[in-house]
């Protein structure tokens, strides 16, 4: 099972918003086949494992990282493949909460005399397809936190500069994690200050990220970089469902531009971080970096909305009461109510350190279970 969680883990950033599958076929005790979900809309696991496997799979036991769907969306059942095999068992380690298969598609192996066992490394595999899970349970994307800071905590000096705080290398894997998400998302105080493109860049992505702009005046010039790249890469302006109605000759201009503007309900110009959320998990989005500035990490982290933070550490120090810290939101009153975590990894990447933690284990409230393909 652990090679087969290997496997998945090869299709990050192409299957989304599908799941990360692995599957490894074994037959007297060898390996005779294995296979992962290489692209969205590509085959499953299952079928990438049978197609590549070595002689005939009768009587084999298909281990899977997932349980294997029975529905037809963009491929054919899962279970109709490993059936036809002639497989004799199916080793999951997790059911699928996709309402599609949930369950259905271990009695569809059980009622074709298939032995299914389920439970096997189910902790790694939910670890991996967090994502996914959260995304099926709460209709939102998985929420990261990224941003670059010295050794005494800032992210820029009390002038407004960061470029640059961390190394090449450093700056290189940020732009690997943007070419694996769904979406990048900036605050316009940051589009303002820095003009950034938001792109991956010196690497090859996966994905196109969707550019996401927190502006909730429309304050956002024609001049921006962001604008200007609107027609090579997605960028969403999102603004106050209010402030929308009075500008719309800057939505129209922005519009024109290529970019996407939407309103979304809030109060005082500011943005509902949830029903933003809300909104992107209808767009299928799974994964969503946040990249700043302080005071939208600020925000998403004082309202509970971020997963997981990847954190650069260079070793720097800027000083300065008046410099710009990462979480510039309200924060917290007493120690008591500090953000423990456990589990925190740590690389080094050239000259600095890449810090990755969870925010919290929990998947979120299943208030509802979104469709998938």
């Amino acid at each position: 099972m652990r090679r087969a969680l290997a496997l998945a883990a090869r299709g990050r950033g192409r299957v989304e918003p599908n799941p990360m599958v692995g599957c490894v076929l074994v037959r007297r005790g060898r390996i005779v086949g294995e296979g992962w979900h290489r692209r969205f809309g590509g085959p499953h696991a299952e079928r990438d494992a049978l197609r590549r496997c070595e002689g005939s799979v009768g009587g084999a036991t298909a281990y899977v990282t997932l349980e294997p769907c029975c529905h037809y969306g963009k491929t054919p059942p899962c279970t109709e493949a490993l059936i036809e095999a002639g497989v004799a068992r199916v080793v999951a380690a997790v059911a699928d909460p996709f309402a599609a298969v949930r369950g259905r598609g271990i009695r569809t192996l059980r009622e074709a005399g298939i032995r299914v066992d389920v439970g096997v490394c189910p902790a790694e595999a939910e670890r991996l397809n967090a994502a996914y899970f959260k995304l099926r349970h709460t209709g939102r994307p998985w929420v990261i936190l990224k941003w670059a800071q010295s050794l005494d905590g800032k992210i820029a000096t009390r002038t407004g500069d960061s470029r640059w705080i961390t190394g090449a290398a450093a700056r290189r894997e940020a732009h690997r994690l943007r070419g694996r998400v769904d979406a990048v998302v900036v605050g316009i105080g940051t589009v303002l200050a820095d003009d950034p493109d938001l792109t991956c860049r010196h690497v090859r992505a996966k994905r196109v990220a969707t550019r996401i702009v927190l502006d909730g005046r429309l304050r956002i010039p024609r001049s921006a970089k962001l604008v200007k790249t609107a027609r090579q890469a997605p960028v969403l302006v999102v603004t106050a469902q209010a402030g929308l109605r009075g500008r719309s000759a800057e939505a129209r201009r922005l519009r024109s531009a290529g970019c996407e503007v939407i309103g979304i309900r809030g109060r005082g110009g500011r943005i509902d971080l949830g029903a933003l959320l809300d909104e992107l998990g209808r767009r299928e989005m799974t994964n969503v970096m946040v990249e700043g500035g302080g005071e939208v990490l600020g925000a998403f982290f004082d309202e509970k909305l971020a997963d997981e933070a990847l954190v650069f550490v260079a070793p720097k120090l800027i000083g300065g009461r008046e410099a710009l810290d990462p979480l510039a939101g309200r924060g917290i009153g007493t120690m008591a109510e500090a953000v423990a975590f456990g589990g925190a990894r740590r690389r080094w990447v050239g000259e600095d350190q890449m810090i990755s933690f969870r925010l919290s284990d929990d998947l979120g409230t299943r208030r509802r279970v979104r469709g998938g393909s």
